[in-house]
C-alpha cells in the first residue's frame, strides 16, 4: 500500500498553531504522520536551531551572523531545547492511542556544518576536526532523541528519522560561501561525505529506527546517499535529473523506500488534480521500468518540500492531496 507523509515544516507562528498542525498531520496522514515543525516561530524552531537542540555534548548560541558553537550553552540553545520538549509534549498528548509508523526529522551533518559557525567564526565546514565532532555529536543526540520519542509514543512500531540535507549538494560542489562572501569553501571528498552520513544513519539504526535522507535541492549526490546505508530517499521529483533515476530505482528494487515530492509546497495556480499527480507518478515508474504493484508498499507520496511557506489552507490541502494520490496509486 502506497502511503503519504509530510516533509516536516508547517505554517504557523504560535503554540496553538503547533497543536493544530499536529492534529492536521494525525488526521490527514494516518498511515505515516510526522512530528511537525513550525519555523515561523523563530530561529529556535527552525531547522538548524531544532538540530542544535538535539546534538549531544556540544554547546551553541545565536550570534548576529547565525548559530555558533560555544563553550557553554547560550540562552537560545536552551530555548530551542525547551521548545522541542514542549512540542513533543503536544505530540505525545495528541497521539495517545496511535499505533503504526511515525516519522520525525532532523538536519543532517553536512547541512549543520554549512550553517553553524566555529567559536572563532566561519563555518564548521571549514575545519575537518570541527565538522567531524559536530557530526558525531549529532549522531549521539539523534540516538537519545529517538529513545525519548519511543518512551513518549509507545504504540509506534516503526520510527523513521528523516535526515534533512538541503545543503549537501552545495557542500559536494564547493558552493558554500565563506564568511567574507567572496570565496567558497573547498569541496569535501566523497568518502568523508559518506562517512558523516553513515554515523548518523548507524545511530538511528542502532536505536531501532529507520533513516531516510531528504533533500529538495538539485544536484544532490543521490548515489552517494544511497550507498551510505540509508533505508529511504526523499526528494522533490522536479529536481531529479537523469543520473538520479538509477539511484532511486536501485533503492526501490533493493526493498528500500522512496518518497516522491509531487504536491506543490506553496499555493499553486491552478490547483492540481489528484488524477494528474497520480498519472505523473505512474509515468515516472514506467520510465524506470518498475511495476507499481511490486513497489507500492515502498513508495511514499509527499509535498515537494516543507510547507512553512504555504498558507494554512493550502498546507492542509497539500497533505490531504498527498494522501489521496497515495490511495489512488
Amino acid at each position: 500500500m502506497t502511503r503519504a507523509t509530510g516533509i516536516g515544516s508547517m505554517p504557523g507562528t504560535t503554540d496553538e498553531g503547533y497543536a493544530e498542525a499536529v492534529r492536521t498531520v494525525l488526521g490527514e496522514l494516518p498511515d505515516l504522520p510526522h512530528v511537525p515543525e513550525l519555523p515561523g516561530r523563530g530561529v529556535t524552531a527552525a531547522m538548524t536551531g531544532r538540530a542544535l537542540a538535539v546534538v549531544d555534548g556540544l554547546a551553541a548560541d545565536l550570534q548576529p551572523a547565525g548559530w555558533r558553537l560555544t563553550d557553554t550553552s547560550g540562552v537560545d540553545q536552551r530555548r530551542a531545547r525547551s521548545l522541542l520538549a514542549q512540542d513533543l509534549d503536544a505530540v505525545e498528548e495528541l497521539a495517545q492511542g496511535y499505533v503504526g509508523t511515525f516519522k520525525t526529522q532532523v538536519a543532517g551533518p553536512w547541512t549543520l556544518a554549512a550553517t553553524v559557525e566555529k567559536p572563532r567564526g566561519d563555518k564548521v565546514l571549514s575545519d575537518h576536526g570541527a565538522r567531524r565532532e559536530l557530526a558525531q555529536a549529532l549522531a549521539e543526540g539523534v540516538r537519545v532523541h529517538l529513545a525519548d520519542l519511543r518512551r513518549r509514543i509507545t504504540g509506534v512500531d516503526r520510527w523513521i528519522v528523516q535526515v534533512d540535507e538541503p545543503a549537501l549538494a552545495a557542500v559536494s560542489l564547493a558552493q558554500v560561501p565563506t564568511a567574507s562572501g567572496f570565496g567558497r569553501h573547498r569541496r569535501v571528498d566523497a568518502p568523508e561525505l559518506s562517512a558523516h552520513l553513515e554515523w548518523v544513519v548507524a545511530a538511528v539504526t542502532e536505536a531501532g529506527g529507520e533513516a531516510w535522507v531528504h533533500s529538495c535541492a538539485p544536484q544532490t549526490p543521490w548515489s552517494l546517499v544511497a550507498g551510505a546505508g540509508v533505508a529511504g530517499l526523499s526528494a522533490d521529483l522536479d529536481v531529479l535529473g537523469p543520473a538520479d533515476l538509477d539511484a532511486f530505482a536501485e533503492v526501490l528494487e533493493s526493498g528500500r523506500s522512496a518518497a516522491l515530492g509531487v504536491v506543490p509546497s506553496t499555493d499553486p495556480d491552478p490547483d492540481p488534480s489528484d488524477a494528474r499527480l497520480t498519472e505523473r507518478v505512474q509515468r515516472w515508474l514506467d520510465m524506470l521500468g518498475l511495476d507499481p504493484e511490486a513497489v507500492g508498499d515502498r513508495l511514499v507520496v509527499t509535498p515537494t518540500c516543507g510547507l512553512a511557506g504555504a498558507t494554512p489552507g493550502w498546507a492542509a490541502r497539500a497533505v490531504r492531496l498527498s494522501a489521496t494520490v497515495a490511495r489512488n496509486l
